[in-house]
């Protein structure tokens, strides 16, 4: 179970599930997703999507979640609380790929047979086996024991500008837009307002992100990102980053899936051993 629909988790998803690893994608309503056309949430809202050729399915119950994985044609993303989805038997371990950065991280250890943790505030060893760095200037380190790095607020930069491509909502309120993913936009045109009040492109280029329209959101929650490239940039698919990190979190899986294996090899040595005259 991957913890997380946004561009981060969706890519762990399609490396997992490229591989034959079946997998769930658990939305985190807490955050809505930025980046939507490089993920693979939209499908609770449109019921299917494909990303880089892997089909994803909305599974609004637990019911339509176990027919899905039991088909394995498609993947399941689904809204369920993920302890609905722990009491179901099925999990066998959780990645948090939410990217909570700045919030306390409870110990993910106890919950299934492995935990695996991507960015700040997780601790390997201590509240998951193993992490994976997503900074920009580490993404796709595996740590396999202490801490990963602290959030610095530093974004991956394109065409050289980094933080300066968002904008945040200015107030609490509802969302609304009318623009789309991949449009062309001028700096200080109106994308759409939160609440009252008007948000506006910080540059000029095409919208890489837009959080989806008609939904309430926090102040500070990032809104819309604009790629600087305009026509020549990217804003679906599967970026750079988001693929190391995804190819780490799989070898990261594997390595956690090698150490059950030499774990259990050698207590059928002991038992064995014990048994022995």
């Amino acid at each position: 179970m991957i913890l997380g629909t946004d561009d981060i988790a969706s890519a762990v998803a399609h490396a997992l599930v490229t591989a034959g690893y079946p997998t769930v994608l658990a939305r985190d309503a807490a955050v809505p997703v930025l980046r939507r056309a490089m993920s693979f949430d939209d499908a609770l809202e449109f019921g299917a999507i494909e990303l880089a050729g892997v089909h994803a399915r909305a599974a609004l119950d637990t019911l339509a979640l176990a027919r899905l994985l039991q088909d394995g044609r498609f993947l399941p993303v689904t809204a369920l609380p993920p302890d609905d989805l722990l009491c179901l038997g099925l999990v066998r371990g959780v990645i948090d790929a939410r990217m909570r950065r700045h919030q306390p991280k409870a110990d993910l250890r106890p919950l299934a047979g492995f935990a695996i943790g991507l960015g700040p505030g997780f601790e390997a060893g201590g509240n998951v086996h193993i992490a994976v760095e997503t900074a920009p200037e580490s993404a796709g380190e595996i740590v396999r024991a202490g801490p990963t790095l602290a959030a610095h607020g530093r974004s991956d930069p394109i065409a050289g500008i980094g933080r300066e491509r968002f904008t945040r909502a200015p107030m609490p309120g509802c969302w609304t837009t009318s623009h789309a993913i991949g449009a062309a936009v001028q700096a200080g045109e109106v994308i759409g307002t939160c609440g009252e009040v008007a948000v506006r492109a910080p540059l000029a280029g095409c919208l890489r992100g837009l959080v989806r329209s008609g939904i309430e959101v926090t102040a500070g929650v990032k809104l819309l990102e604009v790629d600087p490239r305009g026509a020549a940039g990217q804003w679906d698919g599967i970026p750079p980053r988001p693929a190391r990190i995804a190819a780490a979190t799989l070898q990261a899986l594997r390595e956690i899936e090698v150490r059950a294996v030499i774990t259990s090899s050698r207590g059928n040595a002991g038992r064995m051993s014990r048994r022995l005259p």
